[in-house]
């Protein structure tokens, strides 16, 4: 006896950890049926299990069916332990409402994200009665549809603490125009490349040892420069406009384009509307802290009748702009590995950027001058708040501000 007590537990521990649930107990059965009486006793004490567990899989394997649900079953059906939402009622919605809060918007909206981590809302449902894990939020948040983001870029500046709720405050008016039928834009400087045979990071597919040869160093051509792209995408029609500057980044430069959009797509597309709503990082050409953007925006509406309200995202979260992830992203992926040997190649490939969901691009080549060093006093900027011309809202009206045409504009329209 001691003897097929020792063979039998030497066999379960060798095969058993390779075994589901249902196949050791099928196996422990059949060992049980042949030892005869007492069989049920001798298996339990060889495998270290339960004699209860051995009198089902004897059942089972007598009873010349695959068992409850079959192999590809351990248990029965409704078997082994529930998830804490079937024994907590109150779990999903407790954890909607803690995320809610953070949210910003629905699967179909212009932001979605959570700033709290899975280990704060599990602790934060823990102390309002909820035994769950890290784990658990984190499959209740996909199945809810929520994913995990984070912003890739922080250099720009540290966490503002009113940072949330500007995201809440640019969605709202975002999902409000988009609803109304209005114009909503994203618009920001790509990175300046260089231009002619310089590396361009990336690979693509060509014939063995026909990669393009480009310089050894990265010192910009005298003659070519530098190209400026600065882009608009229209976040309702996925598309998208791009003008290549030969000149300097500048205020000017960035108005011009967002009026060559209006003139040449816009206005077309939304012929009744008489707002746009820019969104917009709060540095660069574009920056919440310059009054040239400002003074260049009044003369874009004045020119265009428009009523210009824009939305700067706080400091540190500028690659939330749509214009980062649906736009230049994808102009990125189109030139990579490619040296970008002249203007007129950027804007080709540029305007040959799509995606299967739909987007197109449309670009040009801008070389105008846009000199450096012209200054708007902060002077200035008040005479445009004293004329009625620079309204700025009342959260945070550094960020979010709305720039009216004059009672009576200008004739034209800016090109």
């Amino acid at each position: 006896m001691a003897e097929a007590l020792d063979t039998l537990g030497a066999r379960f521990s060798l095969v058993g950890p390779h075994l589901n649930e249902f196949q050791r107990r099928l196996w422990l059965g059949a060992e049980a049926c042949e030892a005869g009486s007492g069989g049920v006793a001798l298996v339990a004490d060889a495998a270290g299990v339960a004699r209860d567990t051995v009198r089902r899989g004897r059942a089972e394997a007598l009873a010349g069916a695959p068992g409850a649900g079959g192999p590809a079953r351990a248990r029965r059906p409704g078997g082994g332990r529930k998830r804490a939402e079937a024994h907590d009622s109150g779990l999903v919605a407790a954890l909607e409402a803690l995320v809610d809060g953070a949210s910003r918007g629905d699967p179909e909206s212009p932001l979605r994200w959570t700033c709290k981590s899975t280990r704060d809302l599990a602790a934060a449902l823990r102390a309002g009665g909820h035994d769950v894990s890290d784990f658990v939020v984190r499959r209740v948040l996909h199945q809810l549809g929520y994913s995990l983001q984070s912003n890739r870029k922080t250099a720009e500046g540290s966490g503002h603490p009113d940072r949330d709720d500007q995201f809440e405050h640019i969605n709202t008016q975002v999902k409000q125009r988009l609803a109304a039928g209005l114009p909503v834009i994203s618009v920001d400087a790509k990175k300046k490349e260089l231009v002619g045979e310089f590396k361009n990071p990336g690979r693509e597919w060509a014939p063995k040892g026909a990669a393009p040869r480009v310089n050894v160093h990265d010192f910009p051509d005298p003659e070519l420069g530098r190209a400026n792209p600065y882009g608009v995408y229209d976040i309702a029609a996925d598309q998208g406009w791009v003008s290549v500057g030969t000149d300097h980044d500048t205020a000017a430069f960035a108005v011009h384009t967002i009026g060559r959009w209006w003139q040449e797509v816009g206005r077309p597309r939304y012929p009744q509307a008489t707002s746009l709503l820019v969104t917009a990082d709060g540095g660069g050409s574009n920056s919440h802290r310059t009054g040239a953007w400002k003074a260049e925006l009044a003369q874009l509406a004045a020119h265009t009748g428009l009523e210009i309200t824009v939305c700067h995202f706080p400091p540190g979260t500028s690659k939330w702009n749509k214009i980062e992830h649906r736009l230049f992203s994808f102009i990125t992926m189109n030139w990579r590995g490619r040296p970008l040997i002249s203007h007129e190649v950027i804007v080709q490939t540029i305007a040959a950027t799509t995606t299967r969901t739909g987007l197109t691009v449309q670009a040009e080549l801008d070389t105008a001058p846009y000199p450096l060093g012209r200054q708007f006093t902060a002077k200035q900027v008040k005479q445009l708040e004293a004329d009625g011309i620079l309204v700025r809202c009342d959260f945070h009206g550094d960020w979010n501000y709305t720039i009216k045409p004059p009672t009576h504009p200008a004739a034209g329209d800016n090109t």
